[in-house]
């Protein structure tokens, strides 16, 4: 195990430096200077700004720069937001705990509903429950999380007041409980789909029919082997689809005006605050790789026949 481990991270650092060098790359070939941008629509001095691009070391080669942003990033330095002279991992840390909170509430969500409706479908496949569940999937994977967060708003919100149209306080989990099912639709959809399918293929594997006919009870035949044995695919998707959420917060905490990092990246986007962007976008390919190991770890956990040399 500690061997495959030294090599799921040794393979980590080409990804790392590759999915980094993209972004770097994409946020700096953007038009517009974000020196300039600093004054507005009056003229920038070319002295200050001259000075400024000296101290964030603005001035050198491209590949220079992103070299050391990279040797920054290894020390625990993701940049510095130019307009607030604030390092990047401060900005972060103020967004983080708002997005993870909102994130925490779409994966419980997104796993405990999902797993539910999936092995309810899998377990009663072709009949009347598992096609009424097919088609709630269905539709919310056609309808986009903007528009199904619009909907939500609106009717529950303005029409019906149950709820505050947006969020007043971030911290609050009840305020964030709304936004979290309308991020968490689309993944709950996949997984509740992912699951039925999975249930459905081993429910008539052998390794059923022998515990069946060993004479277990149909719930713990169920809990015990098919469940279990069925989560492998799920767990995949879960584990990949948590960086997912976190990113794809940015819409829904756009439109419930959830103060975590989606905002965050959405104004460095509208002030091509570049640096925040590659910094917090860091951040999350971190998070990736981070859970794709984690996952693949799991696997021995939920099938006893893996072993990592």
């Amino acid at each position: 195990m500690g061997r495959y481990v030294a090599r799921r991270l040794l393979q980590m650092i080409p990804v790392f430096v590759g999915a980094t060098f993209i972004i770097f790359m994409m946020m700096y070939a953007l038009p517009g200077d974000p020196i300039a941008a600093l004054w507005g629509e009056r003229a920038p001095d070319p002295a200050q700004m001259a000075q400024m691009k000296k101290e964030l070391g603005l001035d050198l080669p491209i590949m220079q720069q992103y070299w050391n942003y990279l040797i920054g990033v290894f020390q625990g330095d993701f940049g510095i937001q130019i307009a607030s002279r604030r390092p990047v991992m401060d900005v972060i840390g103020d967004a983080l705990p708002a997005t993870l909170r909102l994130t925490v509430l779409a994966f419980v969500f997104t796993a405990v509903v999902g797993i539910a409706m999936g092995l309810i479908a899998g377990l009663r496949a072709g009949k009347k429950t598992d096609s009424s569940i097919l088609f709630v999937t269905l539709l919310l994977i056609s309808v986009p999380s903007f528009v199904l967060g619009y909907l939500v708003q609106t009717y529950f919100g303005v029409k019906l007041g149950w709820i505050t149209p947006s969020v007043q306080d971030s911290e609050n989990w009840g305020e964030l409980l709304l936004p979290a099912m309308v991020l968490a639709a689309l993944s709950l959809a996949y997984v509740a789909r992912l699951t039925r399918t999975s249930v459905a293929e081993n429910k008539r594997s052998d390794y059923m029919r022998t515990a069946r006919a060993k004479g277990l009870t149909q719930r713990r035949a169920v809990g015990v082997h098919l469940l279990r044995n069925s989560m492998i695919p799920v767990v995949t998707f879960l584990g990949v689809d948590l960086g997912n959420l976190m990113t794809g917060a940015i819409v829904t905490e756009g439109i419930f005006n959830v103060n975590g990092i989606g905002r965050a990246v959405f104004r460095a986007l509208n002030t091509r605050e570049g640096s925040t962007v590659v910094g917090i976008v860091t951040f999350m390919i971190i998070v990736y790789l981070v859970v794709s190991l984690l996952v693949d770890l799991l696997y021995a956990v939920l099938d006893p026949r893996i072993r990592y040399a």
